[in-house]
């Protein structure tokens, strides 16, 4: 296989940063609480977020679909991030550019349609030209078409993602009733999942219901109720008091005040990161950015920031991708690694520190850091906002270091994307303005790459070459806390957050 240079990717840098400011307070709005001693009744639900594009697919609000079991894509990833057939039940590689999916039969939309190889092409040719395109789709040129039965996805270059992009919650697969005129998507009784989406309350709440001519494994439960609580000490009180039985998104801070028999926790894909600008200041010098990183204690951030419910960070790629530690103990990355600078002395070394306050852990973080970093002699000039106001300072390098929860799989499931957009000479995300003829390279060669061994061997290589030029330091990997009261079962526990509400979900109740 040749390798094509990569195309810068675009990224909705707000979305997968995933910066929240919202507060709201709980409101129920089940109307039928789920049967005594068995599961098939109703479960209630307190999410993050509300609606930001009336839960059109081609926006984030694609998430919610997903998880509400609701609407599905062609393609599902395993814990490993590689495909595996959903709405279409499998596929071939016909060339370079050019992928056949075979489409499920037998599979009816909520409002009866029947899925065919046209509404699929018709749904996915509307997600390439909405405007703004999905995230997913950023510098991708894609057409779809129905030839037989099948759907022929063609890219304008070589693609060897196409079935991880096509995984995304935002190339979910809706009717054709769907998809209005005006560009307008309406997902409201349109989906093909175990849940029908039925009403919608604004950003207030959603009500489904189940389906009962599911192609797959009928649901259990009767429904799913759920309410949008920006809040997360409202969410943490409606598990408290059982006014949700599943929240997502329980804060560090909450987590402890609750029967720790309805917290669970599971590894995400999202590292805290402290950036150090290469190009200008005391960091374009290696030694002194190694001092840096010599400095820092990551069992103190972990244990007094995060309570515990964290993970240290040892690369860029945490626990949520289990793979990427087998590739570590390799003796090519632990060389590539022992290159790093030797740190320098500090002796009164003076810099600029920013980060935001959304994150409601990171302000701290900020104040650990620069006791940490003071202690070997820098000088720690701290500068925190709000995301809004600080994040075109940080891109355009204003700061010599900067603090950042940053998502390390985008959609495709794949870390590629993200090492780019940070990390490549024309990173679009490029905070710590570093440029590498080594890592541009290592980058392409892993972009060219199909899911595998070999791609994820060279993933690994670039993650060597970024940390031994210490352009980042990844401080720790944060988890998802996700509550579920006592008696509820079959929830997915979803490191991606792509599923939450499943077919086998149901609540017992005694």
């Amino acid at each position: 296989m040749s390798v094509t240079p990569m195309r810068k990717p675009l990224i909705a840098v707000l979305a997968s940063i995933g910066v929240f400011a919202l507060s709201g307070c709980f409101s129920g709005t089940g109307t039928s609480a789920p049967s005594e001693g068995t599961g098939d009744g109703r479960i209630s639900v307190a999410m993050l977020l509300p609606p930001r594009s009336g839960l059109s697919p081609f926006s984030d609000d694609a998430f919610k679909l997903s998880r509400w079991s609701t609407a599905e894509t062609l393609v599902v990833l395993d814990d490993e991030g590689e495909a595996q057939p959903a709405l279409a039940t499998g596929w071939t590689r016909e060339g370079p550019d050019t992928w056949r999916f075979r489409i499920r039969e037998a599979v009816t939309f909520h409002d009866g349609s029947e899925l065919t190889a046209e509404t699929v092409a018709r749904a996915l040719s509307s997600a390439t030209e909405a405007v703004p395109k999905p995230r997913i789709l950023d510098g991708v040129d894609m057409t779809v078409t129905a030839d037989d039965g099948d759907v022929v996805v063609r890219t304008a270059d070589e693609d060897p993602l196409v079935p991880q992009r096509l995984s995304s919650p935002q190339l979910s697969i809706l009717s054709a009733a769907a998809y209005g005129s005006d560009g307008v998507v309406d997902p409201v009784g349109h989906g093909t999942g175990a849940f029908e989406l039925t009403a919608v309350d604004g950003t207030s709440s959603a009500t489904l219901d189940r389906y009962e001519n599911y192609w797959g494994h009928k649901a259990i439960a009767e429904g799913i109720d759920v309410s949008f609580v920006p809040d997360g000490t409202a969410r943490a009180a409606a598990l408290r008091t059982g006014d949700a039985q599943v929240v997502e998104a329980i804060p560090v801070g909450q987590a402890a005040q609750i029967d720790q028999d309805m917290i669970i926790e599971v590894p995400m894909p999202r590292t805290n990161t402290l950036y150090l600008n290469t190009s200008r200041g005391p960091f374009a010098d290696p030694a002194v950015r190694a001092a840096a990183n010599a400095a820092i204690d990551r069992a103190t951030l972990v244990d007094g920031v995060y309570e515990g419910r964290a993970d240290e960070a040892v690369g860029l790629l945490g626990p949520a991708l289990p793979w990427a530690a087998e590739y570590r103990d390799r003796e090519g990355y632990r060389a590539t690694i022992g290159q790093r600078a030797e740190p320098a002395t500090v002796d009164g070394v003076e810099i600029s520190l920013g980060t935001f306050t959304d994150r409601a852990e990171l302000p701290e973080v900020a104040v650990r850091l620069e006791q940490q970093l003071e202690a070997v002699g820098f000088i720690v000039n701290q500068d925190v906002r709000e995301y809004q106001y600080i994040e075109s300072d940080a891109i355009d390098g204003a700061f010599d270091a900067f603090i950042l929860s940053r998502a390390t799989v985008l959609d495709s499931g794949d870390p590629v994307a993200y090492m780019y957009s940070d990390f490549a000479c024309e990173g679009s995300f490029n905070i710590s303005q570093f440029c590498d003829p080594d890592v541009d390279r290592a980058l392409e060669q892993a972009a060219a790459l199909e899911q595998g061994t070999a791609r994820k061997e060279a993933i690994m290589g670039a993650e060597a070459l970024i940390l031994k030029n210490t352009a980042a330091i990844p401080l720790l990997h944060e988890r998802v806390i996700q509550g579920e009261a006592v008696g509820v079962s079959g929830v997915a526990r979803d490191s991606r957050e792509r599923e939450l509400i499943t077919p086998e979900s149901k609540v017992e109740l005694g």
